[in-house]
């Protein structure tokens, strides 16, 4: 914008500035007024549909798996994307501030008088980048399976064998996951490194029985699965010697 230009703006900022109204009370009784509707719409609803009632909480459970409210999926699903435990904090912390501090200093980056998009394009990218990472961010954290699924096709070994083997192996598979396998093995992309061995191949370098051993007396610090129910405890076993 030249100094012709600048002037030009001021002068009419100025005169629409005059032929205007005030901001109180004008602007804050419409404000007011508008928030009054909202909470009415609000108590309403409350009043006439009531309120979603879960079940009773259960401090015993192991099953649970707890999930945002819909406005954070958009964080839940930065946070599965970056998986390494090293990375968690820029995940949580580094990635939304650096955002937040981004969205707060456009201004000073952005500094046109003009209000149509298309003469706006730092401020028109910034928005249209943002509105549709989060839409994205928000789709899959919404979508995305329980955190106690592995993600890990059916074998067609598995699925040769029959609707009984089939869902043994997704009864193994969902055991697994329920009783914190992950946190010290990589199964197939799944989990954490460490401290436990890699399970993806599991099958190939020991037979049943020999899982099955390892899971009834393991070496510490690795817990022992033998109080598990007996069709749980011979679902993990089928599903790890399946992993080939």
């Amino acid at each position: 914008m030249n100094q012709r230009q600048k002037e030009e703006y001021l002068r009419e900022y100025s005169i629409l500035k005059s032929e205007g109204k005030p901001f109180f009370p004008y602007a804050v009784a419409k404000d007011a007024a508008m928030a009054c509707v909202v909470m009415i719409c609000i108590i309403t609803l409350s009043l006439v549909l009531g309120v979603e009632q879960g079940s009773k909480v259960n401090p015993t459970t192991t099953t649970y798996v707890p999930r945002p409210d819909w406005y954070f999926f958009f964080l839940f699903e930065l946070l599965r994307v970056i998986k390494p435990p090293s990375l968690v904090g820029l995940a949580t912390v580094g990635i939304p501030t650096l955002g937040m501090i981004l969205l707060f200093t456009l201004p000073f980056f952005d500094r046109g008088p003009e209000r149509r998009p298309e003469r706006r394009p730092i401020a028109t990218a910034t928005f249209v980048f943002v509105a549709i990472a989060m839409a994205l961010l928000t789709y899959d954290g919404a979508t995305v399976g329980t955190p106690t699924a592995l993600n890990i096709n059916l074998p067609t070994s598995v699925a040769q064998q029959g609707t009984a083997a089939v869902a043994k192996f997704e009864l193994g598979r969902e055991a697994v996951a329920q009783n914190g396998c992950e946190d010290c093995h990589d199964i197939a992309g799944n989990g954490n490194s460490g401290p436990g061995p890699e399970l993806t191949y599991i099958g190939s370098r020991l037979p049943a029985n020999a899982i099955g051993r390892t899971l009834a007396n393991p070496t510490a610090p690795m817990p022992s699965f033998k109080n598990l129910p007996a069709n749980k405890f011979d679902a993990i076993e089928y599903f790890l010697s399946q992993l080939k």
